[in-house]
């Protein structure tokens, strides 16, 4: 049974959270610090809303269209993102931990300053997304599209069939696809006190 949320939170957001709202359509709504937490909204229509800094931590997106959505510092931990389709969406600084996000279309996605970690990327279409200085610990896969893309990353990522690549040999793996992106080393730490 779908439920439409409908509880507003004390901070103008809306609580969903472990709702049932698969299906909904919230397209072009301010949606800017809800609670999806552990909610279920597989197939929603997400299309331009604004999402900012709200938290998503292990929502099912499967299918959700989240097209030219807003998406900056939101938290999608462990949330699954199956065939999502986030063309043109705005990640910016968002937290991308443990996420399953096979199959999704990400053309044209800014994932500046996004940590992506333990996110699985095989068969995503990454064409002319945009990254900037992104934690970068990613599974793809040769089904995984990379033209177009652009930017800088922290690596390695783990392509299936051919173990992990970070720095110069990454490079190569996604100019030989089409894609123009650095591999960053990572700074050193200073320990002293």
């Amino acid at each position: 049974m779908s439920v439409e949320p409908s509880r507003p939170t004390t901070a103008g957001g809306l609580d969903a959270v472990g709702l049932d709202i698969r299906g909904a359509d919230l397209s072009g709504r301010d949606l800017s610090e809800s609670w999806f937490t552990d909610a279920r909204m597989a197939g929603c229509r997400l299309a331009g809303a604004e999402l900012y800094r709200s938290d998503t931590q292990g929502a099912d997106l499967s299918g959700a269209d989240l097209t030219g959505a807003s998406l900056v510092r939101v938290q999608l931990d462990e949330a699954v993102l199956r065939g999502a389709v986030l063309d043109g969406a705005d990640l910016t600084k968002a937290s991308l931990c443990d996420v399953d996000a096979s199959g999704a279309s990400c053309r044209g996605t800014r994932f500046m300053g996004a940590s992506l970690l333990g996110v699985n990327l095989s068969g995503a279409d990454l064409t002319d997304a945009v990254l900037h200085e992104n934690s970068f610990r990613v599974t793809l896969d040769e089904s995984t599209v990379v033209r177009g893309l652009t930017g800088s990353v922290f690596g390695p990522v783990g392509v299936i069939g051919l173990g992990p690549l970070g720095g110069d040999a990454l490079g190569r793996w996604i100019r030989d696809r089409g894609g123009a992106v650095s591999v960053l080393e990572p700074q050193a730490r200073d320990t002293r006190r």
